[in-house]
C-alpha cells in the first residue's frame, strides 16, 4: 500500500479553542437595530431553546421568538436513547416535554407556521394535549406538520387522529367507512405541503380528506398505523412527490396513481398497484415475505422499473438457500444509478448471487450492501469461480456489516475484478447484534487492514470505518 489510498477512520479529540478577547464593548448593538422581520428570520434558524436563550441579549429580543414561523419540538434520538430502561426518569421527562410544548404554543404569536414538529414517546395520558397541539398547528395554516410519538423501548401508542378536527365541531366524527364532509371544515388546509404521522392511528378517510383539501401537498408519510385498510393515493391533479406507507400492518391494498410522484417507500406488497407514475425514480421496498417472489416484486414495479434511478430492497427475511435461482433473469434497469440492498445472513449464504443486480443495472454508479449477521459463520466455504462480466460505470461500493469471512472476500473479489472503473471502496464492520459487538467489529477491522487492503489496486481508495 502506498500514498493516501487507504484511510482508516478513528475518533480524535478536538483541540480546545483558545480564549478570545474582544475589544470595543461600547460599540452599538447593530444587530438589534435590524428590522423585526429579519431578526425573526434569524431566530427561526435556531432551535427553540437557542431562540429562547437569545431573548436575553437585548430587551428588544425578549418577545421576538414568539413570532418565529418554525416550531420544532424534536428532542433527538440521543435524548430518547438515554431514557432507555429508565422508567421513572422517562415519566418525568415526558411531563416536562408536554409542559414545554404547552407553554410555547400558548405564548406563540405568529399567525402562520412553516413547520410544526412533535417527536417524543407519548402515551394515552397526553391525548388531549396532542389534540390541542394539532388544533394549534392547523389554525396557523401550517405548511409542514410532523407528529412522531412512538418509542418502542418505552411504550406503544393508540393515539387516534381526531377526525373531528377536519369537520364542523357540531358534527359527529366520521367512522372509518364514512366519507368526511369536505364542504364543512373548521380551518383552511390549503397551505399544507408536508404531512407526517408516525405511530398515529389515522384512517383511510382522513388521508383521503388531506389529499382532497391540500392542493399543495408534496410529501405524505404514514408509519405504524393499523387503521389504514384500503388506501388510494390517486388524482391527476395531485402535487404529491414523496410517499411513505410503512409498517401499516392492517393495510390490505394500496393503489397509487400520482403523476408528480418521484419517491415511494412501502413495506407491504399486498395489493400494491402502481399506475400513472411517470416521474417515479426512487423506490424503497421490503420484500421479506417468501411467498412473494423477487420476480413478482418487479412485476409490481413494471410500470416504472425502466425509469428508476435509485432502488432500495430490504431482503432481510428472505431464504435464498431455498430459492437459489430466484435472482436469475432480473429485468434490466437501464437508468439505475444507486442500489441499496439490506440482507440478513444466517452463516451459509453465498453473496455472489447478489451480483445479478449489478448485471441488471448497466449504468449503476453506487452500490451499498447492508449485510446484517444473524449468526457468524462457524467455518469458511470453498471459494468457487464465478462468471466474469465487466461493469463499466460502478464507481463506489460500500459494504456495511463486513466480517472478513469467505463470503465477504468472494463478493469483494468479484467487485474488484469486474467493476473496471471503481474509484472507492468503503468497508464498515458494523455488527448489528449487541453480544461481543466491539470485539467482532475490531476483528473485522483488522482483517480488512491486513487481508483486504493488499488486494485492492492502488488507484482505488479504500476507506475502513
Amino acid at each position: 500500500m502506498g500514498g493516501k489510498r487507504v484511510r482508516i477512520h478513528t475518533n480524535f479529540q478536538p483541540k480546545k479553542c483558545c480564549k478570545r478577547s474582544f475589544v470595543g464593548d461600547d460599540v452599538d448593538d447593530r444587530i438589534s437595530q435590524l428590522p423585526d422581520d429579519i431578526l425573526v428570520d434569524i431566530l427561526s434558524r435556531l432551535s427553540l431553546n437557542e431562540a429562547g436563550r437569545a431573548s436575553v441579549l437585548s430587551s428588544r429580543w425578549t418577545n421576538l421568538w414568539k413570532h418565529t414561523p418554525s416550531l420544532n419540538f424534536d428532542v433527538g434520538q440521543t435524548v430518547l436513547d438515554k431514557l432507555y430502561g429508565q422508567r421513572e426518569l422517562f415519566k418525568r421527562e415526558k411531563r416536562k416535554y408536554v409542559k414545554w410544548v404547552n407553554s410555547v404554543t400558548r405564548s406563540h404569536k405568529s399567525l402562520t407556521l412553516k413547520e410544526f414538529k412533535i417527536r417524543f414517546a407519548l402515551d394515552k395520558s397526553a391525548r388531549k394535549a396532542i389534540t390541542r397541539w394539532l388544533e394549534f398547528a392547523f389554525s396557523r395554516q401550517v405548511e409542514s406538520l410532523e407528529l412522531d410519538i412512538k418509542n418502542d423501548r418505552h411504550t406503544s401508542t393508540d393515539y387516534r387522529f381526531p377526525n373531528e378536527l377536519l369537520i364542523a365541531s357540531k358534527l359527529q366524527p366520521p367512522s372509518d367507512s364514512v366519507c368526511i364532509d369536505h364542504t364543512r371544515m373548521l380551518v383552511d388546509f390549503k397551505s399544507l405541503k408536508e404531512l407526517s404521522f408516525r405511530s398515529v392511528q389515522v384512517s383511510d378517510a382522513a388521508i383521503d380528506f388531506f389529499l382532497y383539501n391540500c392542493p399543495l401537498l408534496e410529501k405524505l408519510i404514514v408509519h405504524h398505523s393499523e387503521k389504514l385498510l384500503k388506501l388510494e393515493i390517486c388524482g391527476s391533479s395531485l402535487k404529491l412527490k414523496h410517499l411513505e406507507i410503512v409498517y401499516c400492518f392492517g393495510l390490505k391494498s394500496l393503489k397509487v396513481s400520482a403523476p408528480s410522484l418521484t419517491s415511494l417507500r412501502v413495506t407491504s406488497l399486498d395489493g400494491l398497484l402502481l399506475e400513472n407514475v411517470p416521474m417515479l425514480v426512487d423506490v424503497s421496498v421490503n420484500c421479506n415475505d417468501d411467498s412473494i417472489s423477487i420476480h413478482h416484486l418487479f412485476s409490481l414495479l413494471s410500470c416504472c422499473v425502466s425509469q428508476l434511478q435509485t432502488l432500495c430492497l430490504d431482503l432481510t427475511r428472505r431464504n435464498f438457500r431455498q430459492k437459489v435461482n430466484e435472482l436469475y433473469g432480473l429485468p434490466k434497469m437501464p437508468k439505475l444509478k444507486k442500489l441499496v440492498i439490506v440482507y440478513c445472513a444466517r452463516g451459509y449464504e453465498n453473496l455472489i448471487r447478489l451480483a445479478s443486480f449489478i448485471r441488471a443495472s448497466p449504468d449503476l454508479v453506487e452500490f451499498v450492501l447492508k449485510f446484517e449477521w444473524y449468526k457468524l459463520p462457524r467455518k469458511d466455504r470453498e471459494v468457487k469461480d464465478v462468471v466474469k462480466i465487466l461493469h463499466h460505470h460502478l464507481k463506489v461500493f460500500k459494504f456495511c456489516g463486513y466480517y472478513g469471512g469467505t463470503n465477504d472476500f468472494e463478493f469483494l473479489s468479484y467487485i474488484l475484478g469486474n467493476c473496471v472503473v471503481l474509484e472507492k471502496m468503503i468497508i464498515d464492520p458494523y455488527f448489528i447484534l449487541s453480544r461481543d459487538k466491539l470485539q467482532v467489529e475490531e476483528t473485522a477491522r483488522k482483517s480488512a487492514e491486513q487481508k483486504l487492503a493488499p488486494e485492492v489496486p492502488q488507484h482505488i481508495e479504500l476507506v475502513i470505518l
